[in-house]
Parts: structure tokens; C-alpha cells; sequence
């Protein structure tokens, strides 16, 4: 399709609000899905940081233990 200006460009021969909007909503999502994924990634690693910091601290308890 060729347009013979910008306006036509937007407007996308009458669906532009659709195309757009389309657009629009997957640029959106997709930038949700970025922060979400940095969310869970960030809680995994803090918990895995949690859980190396039990076992260390169980370790360094038990050589202490003594009967």
C-alpha cells in the first residue's frame, strides 16, 4: 500500500485506530511481560541467596555441636 502522506500513513486507509491500538496493547504486554519476568527473576535469586545462607548457617552450626 502507498500513502501520499503522513495523515494517510496514521490512518491506514480507515484502520488505523485498529491497527494502532492493536500495536498499541502488544507493545504494552510485551513491556509487561519484561518487568514481570525481572520480578520473578529477582524473587528466585533472593530466595535461592536465603536458602545458601540456611545451609551455611546449619553447617557452621553442626561442626560446632558437641556431645
Amino acid at each position: 500500500m502507498i500513502w501520499n502522506s503522513a495523515s494517510e500513513f496514521w490512518a491506514m486507509g480507515g484502520y488505523g485506530l485498529y491497527v494502532w491500538g492493536s500495536f498499541g496493547v502488544t507493545a504494552l504486554l510485551m513491556g509487561g511481560e519484561v518487568i514481570l519476568a525481572a520480578r520473578r527473576h529477582q524473587h528466585t535469586r533472593e530466595s535461592l541467596q536465603m536458602q545458601v545462607t540456611t545451609i551455611d548457617s546449619d553447617q557452621d552450626t553442626a561442626k560446632d555441636w558437641q556431645p
